[in-house]
This record gives structure tokens, C-alpha cells and sequence, in this order.
């Protein structure tokens, strides 16, 4: 992605162009302890059945399987991961305040058609020697996956990347939603979409159900895939991601879709098993 070498643009400029900081592209991270490793997991299988869970309901549900875990190490691990509960609360946590903060436009909104609505957000994927984040863009309407990218850092790059491709394959949407994350928010991002005069649509903070449907892409993707797998490097990672998400796209129904796949309902497909006029 960066290019050190480039005789047209330093790499101050290009980590400015990807939405990069400099220091990011400087840094190289310390291995994280293996006992964090197992516990980061523990954590988002917790979280993930239940995303109002907060670092002091996740310590006692710790507790009461045995293991006895400081708060402060799990609210460390939490941050490290990427995640926070989503229940109403104060804002304490605001985005990047250079940042501008767009309307949630979906409320009371009918979505009956493809490209009316996409949403975005990011999950935390564990491996066997480290971490990995998922980004992915997917059709409100049909539930399909548009296109994802992995990262080993929360940089806004990554995000970028997977918006240009939905974009270059599909065509723009009427509206966009995201989470109010500093990696949506960011002028870089945002800028893709205004360039492609989409209307940005933003949840409300604490909201876990303004972009339920992709929260449902990741428990379905963790329990049905990742939980029961092991990856050992982002090639790995990639490639099981790559098979799992084309089964999604393809083959797996849905029963909030009469029971059709996202690309059935996507590209409007009758019903493999409706009887013949």
C-alpha cells in the first residue's frame, strides 16, 4: 500500500492521501501475551452474544466461569479490540473532533429495493498468534456482502479500500450508514461518498440496533465459522474469509428473506423452489 521508494510521493504524503498516520506506518507492534490472546477471545464471544456488555458485566460473567480478571485489564483489552457497549449513555467517547458528524437517515425509512441503503462496521477476528480486523459493506435490503478488507490496525485505510471496490462493482448507493468511528467520520472516507453524492447517514451513539443487520453478519461469521477454525496467518485468514463469505453471498437462505440468499434478493432472482407458472 505504501510505496517507500517512490521517486512521485513521500510517504508523509501518501499515509496523507490513505487517511494514514505517519507514525502508524512507523510502527511495529509488541507481540501481545498469549494469556491476552485467549482472554481477547473470551471477551468477544461474551460481547458478541450480548453487546451491551460493559467491561464490569463482562468481568463478573468472567467470574462466574472461574476466571478472575481486573477490570482495568479487560476495559485495556476492549480498547485493543475495538469494541464498547452500545447501550444509550453519556457521550464520553466522541469522535475525532475535526471529524463532522453526519444525521441518521434510516429512521422510519422503508427499504425495499438493492442500493437504496449500505451500512458498514468493523469486528475484531481472532487468529492464533494475534488479531486481525474485518471491515465489511453490505446491502441493507438483500443482507449481501458487497465487499470487506482486513487490517492488523484500526488506520482508516482498509475501510477506504473495501468502499472503492462496493463502489467500482456496484454502482453508488442512495444512502450510506456507519457508526460514528473515527475511521467513518474521517475526511478520507466521507470524501469517497461526497465525490459520489451519496447521502451519509450516521447511528447514534450507543445504538447497537441502527446497524443490527450487520450485527448479525458477525455472529453469524464467528460462531457458524471463525470460532470453529484456525488461522495462523492474514493469508489464511483471507482465503477462509474468501469461501465463507461466497456460501453467505450464494448458497446460505435466509428466513427474513422467505428463506432466498442475499444475491437471490440482491439481483432479483425468483425463488429456487417456487413451482414454475
Amino acid at each position: 500500500m505504501i510505496e517507500p521508494k517512490s521517486q512521485q510521493l513521500s510517504i508523509f504524503k501518501q499515509c496523507k492521501i490513505l487517511g494514514i498516520n505517519r507514525s502508524s506506518y512507523y510502527y511495529r507492534p509488541k507481540p501481545i501475551k498469549q494469556e491476552d490472546l485467549d482472554l481477547m477471545r473470551k471477551i468477544d464471544e461474551l460481547y458478541l452474544d450480548n453487546p451491551s456488555s460493559g467491561s464490569r458485566t463482562i468481568r463478573r460473567q468472567l467470574k462466574r466461569q472461574g476466571m478472575i480478571v481486573s477490570r482495568k485489564r479487560i476495559q485495556r483489552l476492549m480498547r485493543l479490540m475495538g469494541i464498547e457497549a452500545v447501550y444509550p449513555k453519556p457521550n464520553t467517547s466522541r469522535p475525532h473532533p475535526q471529524h463532522k458528524v453526519y444525521p441518521y437517515l434510516l429512521r422510519d425509512l422503508v427499504i425495499n429495493r438493492p442500493n437504496q441503503v449500505w451500512a458498514t462496521d468493523i469486528t475484531y477476528i481472532p487468529m492464533d498468534r494475534g488479531f486481525m480486523y474485518l471491515v465489511a459493506i453490505m446491502d441493507w435490503h438483500s443482507r449481501k456482502v458487497l465487499s470487506w478488507r482486513v487490517s492488523n490496525t484500526m488506520e482508516p485505510a482498509f475501510c477506504i479500500n473495501a468502499l472503492e471496490e462496493a463502489l467500482s462493482r456496484f454502482g453508488a448507493p442512495e444512502i450510506f450508514n456507519t457508526d460514528q468511528g473515527s475511521q467513518f467520520t474521517s475526511n478520507a472516507f466521507t470524501k469517497v461518498l461526497n465525490d459520489n453524492h451519496v447521502d451519509i447517514s450516521m447511528d447514534g451513539r450507543g445504538r447497537c440496533q441502527d446497524n443490527i443487520f450487520i450485527e448479525r453478519l458477525w455472529w453469524t461469521l464467528k460462531h457458524q465459522y471463525i470460532y470453529l477454525h484456525s488461522f495462523d496467518t492474514g493469508k489464511s485468514l483471507r482465503r477462509g474469509l474468501a469461501k465463507w463469505i461466497q456460501y453467505y453471498n450464494l448458497v446460505r437462505g435466509h428466513s427474513s428473506l422467505d428463506d432466498k440468499t442475499p444475491d437471490e434478493v440482491y439481483y432479483g432472482l425468483p425463488h429456487p423452489f417456487a413451482e414454475a407458472a
